[in-house]
């Protein structure tokens, strides 16, 4: 007769055994998503920092049994963020029965110039950084967690007008559709909030000397500088302005938070102020659990692109685990309509709006660059003490 401390060991691992089978790591042939984005070219670093949040969230996924048992993985094509490259990568992609939903592109125009594509074919185009307002207006199988350019630029025209209490400002933007419709919509917001804008100017994606632009931007005499940039020519703005005699403070768009921009701008990007959906320094349980995760596996701080990727292979896996073993890409779409408070470390919860195909809420942290280091910026634009 087994005695009353043996019957209890005995009853807790048979208990604790259907658990230990759910959470058996994944196995068998994996389960596809793919991803077109920059791994080379001016927005490499963007790609780089997308497979270290993707790598991170399929450690986690895999080891807790996949999706229904397979392990979940990808194909990353470089499409140098390119219009005519990720045109040619969707084409791929769609022929490949493989992929039951996409991820990317980086940039609004290389997405939106294939979401065609990708509608036609009844393919999940999930644009996880594609701000552009309009890039869900592509169909019904087009999707985004990223925060709209028309939600993102007041929360900019605030933070240059209120925080940084400019009045007169220059805005300098990168000259693409994203870039001329982020600047249409922060120079009715700033204008909305009692700015005046003094000069606007459009640069190419190339350009590297700013100078000319800069003098026209003097000779306007605002106070402040607003940039519309990526981070590589944000910095590269920020270095060039002393040298035409330019000292007023700069306010930049959130697409510039990134370690590179610290690292190309230097000195120059001192005192810089942007706001990012996601910050390590929060300390919400959601992005403690997963800065600690990638400290582990990558040994530095996570940034807001790392954090991006990882909540797109969280949802990509939401949907496709929701959609069942027998999923097909209709399946995939229509799940997503209806999944709610999935798991997000930018978001908390997540659930998407049905008419826009783009994430319930707004989120913003207020961040400047002291020392060389991003830190949370107070209500007047300094570092928050803590």
């Amino acid at each position: 007769m087994l005695n009353r401390h043996t019957f209890l060991r005995i009853a807790a691992l048979l208990l604790a055994a259907p658990m230990a089978a759910l959470a058996a790591p994944a196995s068998g042939e994996p389960l596809y998503f793919a991803v077109s984005g920059p791994l080379t070219g001016q927005n490499a670093q963007y790609g780089a920092q997308w497979k270290a949040g993707f790598d991170l969230a399929l450690d986690g996924i895999n080891a807790e049994g996949g999706i229904h048992g397979r392990p979940l993985a990808y194909v990353f094509e470089d499409s140098q963020s390119d219009p005519r490259q990720a045109v040619g990568l969707a084409q791929k992609f769609v022929n490949d029965k493989r992929f039951l939903i996409e991820l990317g592109d980086f940039s609004s125009p290389a997405s939106m110039a294939a979401s065609p594509i990708y509608q036609r074919a009844g393919l999940v185009q999930f644009g996880f950084t594609n701000s552009h307002p309009d890039f869900t207006k592509g169909g019904d199988y087009i999707w985004s967690p990223s925060i709209s350019q028309a939600d993102a630029q007041p929360i900019l025209a605030e933070l240059a007008v209120k925080v940084r209490g400019l009045k007169r400002v220059a805005v300098l933007f990168l000259n693409t559709d994203w870039g001329r419709t982020s600047k249409d919509v922060f120079v009715k917001s700033a204008e909305a909030l009692g700015a005046q804008v003094v000069i606007a100017e459009g640069y190419q994606p190339e350009e590297k000397d700013f100078r000319s632009t800069l003098v026209r931007v003097r000779d306007a005499k605002p106070d402040g500088l607003v940039l519309i940039s990526y981070y590589a020519d944000g910095a590269l703005i920020a270095g060039q302005v002393r040298s035409v005699g330019l000292t007023q403070p700069i306010v930049a768009s959130s697409s510039v938070y990134s370690p590179k921009f610290l690292e190309l701008g230097g000195a120059a990007v001192e005192g810089v102020l942007t706001n990012t959906s996601f910050f390590p320094g929060e300390p919400r349980s959601e992005v403690q659990r997963f800065v600690q995760g990638f400290r582990a596996k990558y040994g530095k701080e996570p940034d807001a692109f790392n954090a991006y990727a990882y909540d797109a292979v969280q949802f990509a896996a939401a949907a496709l685990r929701a959609a069942g073993p027998q999923a097909d890409r209709k399946g995939v779409r229509d799940v997503l309509y209806k999944i709610k408070d999935v798991p997000s470390v930018v978001f908390g919860k997540a659930t998407f709006d049905p008419q826009t195909r783009r994430v319930i809420g707004v989120r913003s942290v207020h961040l400047v660059v002291r020392n060389g280091q991003w830190g949370v910026a107070d209500s007047q634009g300094s570092v928050a003490s803590r």
